[in-house]
């Protein structure tokens, strides 16, 4: 049946969206089917939910591990939307973004508003979602909205690298860093300083920080195991 493809390479899960008949089109189920993907990933169930949209972003957004989106093709409305959940994008050459909905008398669903002027800041974020005109992959690198740029065929290729390069990093501190980028949309200076600390503090007690200042002392690669 068609929905999320579920692949493993090493310590990077890939899911892969394939519903070619509807162009991957954000349906209650390709979304229920993409919420339960990333619920295997990361052993952490959605509530069995699974046909409302929210707890496919919400997962994808609150993944216990970094998340790296591949753009191929269009990516319209609610796919830009899902592209923007992940925590890095890189795009095929050939592929676009636009957001679409006011072209049928709609408003940016999905958390585009939310998240499209936080990547690209306000002015560009409104030119995208009035004007309707799409972007070319290129565009959006130089925008700040994809990270990187690769060749049709070795779109795949350039985002499982970037995807190991996560894996092999201290992931529990990558996503800690991540959720305090989110918090920081809504705190003060002062508040956001003191939650650092307090992460701080939890964060330099993992076998992860011990790892890495002993291969500091000794000079020579950490091994992280994600702990």
């Amino acid at each position: 049946m068609a929905g999320v493809i579920r692949e493993r390479d090493g310590a990077v899960a890939i899911l892969t969206l394939d519903e070619a008949a509807s162009l991957n089109a954000m349906t209650p189920d390709l979304l229920g089917d993409l919420a339960r993907a990333v619920a295997e990933v990361t052993a952490d169930p959605v509530g069995g939910i699974t046909r409302l949209y929210l707890p496919a972003f919400k997962a994808l957004r609150e993944c216990g591990v970094p998340v790296v989106i591949a753009v191929n093709g269009v990516a319209a409305g609610g796919g830009f939307s899902l592209a923007m959940s992940g925590d890095m994008i890189v795009a095929a050459r050939s592929a676009k973004f636009i957001q679409v909905f006011s072209r049928i008398a709609l408003v940016p669903d999905l958390g585009s508003t939310w998240l499209l002027p936080r990547l690209i800041g306000r002015q560009r974020a409104l030119e995208l979602m009035l004007l309707n005109e799409p972007i070319s992959a290129d565009k959006a690198c130089e925008w700040g909205l994809v990270r990187e740029v690769f060749d049709d065929a070795q779109l795949r290729a350039g985002a499982l690298a970037l995807a190991h390069k996560l894996a092999q990093g201290p992931t529990r501190a990558l996503v800690a860093t991540r959720q305090l980028i989110e918090e920081s949309e809504h705190n003060d200076y002062a508040t956001q300083f003191r939650r650092e600390l307090e992460l701080q503090t939890l964060m330099r007690d993992t076998s992860d920080a011990r790892e890495g200042r002993q291969a500091f002392i000794e000079k020579r690669a950490a091994q992280f195991v994600g702990r």
